[in-house]
């Protein structure tokens, strides 16, 4: 590969990186919160690497044009640093090379939502044996992991009876009635994305992929503190709000800074 084509790709690599890890939150659409400090350090040593090549090759240039060389020297040296006319066909198809490095300055992938999670299964809750106490507040909020994990773990059954608040985005159900509420859960990359889902009874469903918080009642149906229930809710309430900045966890939304 030519060497300017390397420094050009180094330094563009780096550039994109910094900008999706530093100045924007787009990293999360590619890996977890907890990797944006290495992102950021990827980057910075992927423009320094590329700058200090860039030195390297402009010195050795003008060295080269202060030394006269004969004709074997020049084609040596041609052929050491990529001018010259007996290449393979690596350099042009190290131009590929470019697409996902000007993707990271131009263009940002889609976030993971609906059209993802609609052909998941249902991530596996971890099992619990013993539950606090639920506290007093009403409506309640909780994750879908958390009330999943009530409404078939916890024989005591608190959960019954009990007015909770649930947040995530909409995935349009195609089997019975109702629709379904959705995190997605990054835990390294978006590679190994997984779905937490409740059912939604008793509203019309919103658009897909819009983000809303729903509140409701546990929806009947099994036995409660077993495995046969159902991880669903009876609407009593839907109101659209904005999409959290943890989106890719299973957690209480945390809202953007205004």
């Amino acid at each position: 590969m030519r060497r300017p084509l390397q420094m050009t790709l180094l330094v563009l690599s780096g550039i994109g990186l910094l900008r999706v890890s530093l100045f924007t939150d787009l990293y999360l659409r590619y890996v977890n919160e907890g990797m944006r400090a290495l992102l950021i350090a990827s980057g910075a040593l992927l423009v320094l690497l590329g700058v200090a090549e860039a030195v390297s090759y402009a010195r050795r240039r003008d060295d080269d044009e202060d030394t006269d060389r004969d004709d074997d020297e020049d084609t040596d040296r041609d052929d050491h640093d990529g001018h010259g006319h007996h290449h393979s066909g690596a350099p042009r198809a190290a131009w590929l090379l470019f697409l996902p490095a000007l993707s990271l300055l131009f263009y940002a992938p889609p976030a993971l939502g609906a059209y993802t999670a609609s052909r998941q299964p249902p991530k596996a809750i971890t099992h619990e044996d013993d539950f606090d106490p639920l506290p007093a507040t009403s409506p309640l909020p909780m994750t879908l992991s958390d009330f999943t994990r009530r409404v078939q773990q916890d024989r005591t059954r608190a959960i019954e009876g009990r007015t909770v608040r649930l947040t995530g985005f909409v995935t349009s159900g195609k089997q019975g009635d109702g629709w379904t509420l959705t995190r997605i859960v990054i835990s390294c990359c978006a590679a190994d994305a997984q779905s937490v889902k409740v059912r939604i009874h008793g509203t019309p469903a919103p658009p897909a992929d819009s983000w809303v918080a729903v509140t409701g009642t546990w929806h009947p149906g099994g036995t409660l503190g077993t495995s046969s229930a159902p991880a669903a809710l009876d609407a009593r309430s839907v109101e659209k709000t904005d999409k959290p900045v943890n989106a890719y966890t299973d957690a209480l939304p945390l809202t953007p800074p205004r």
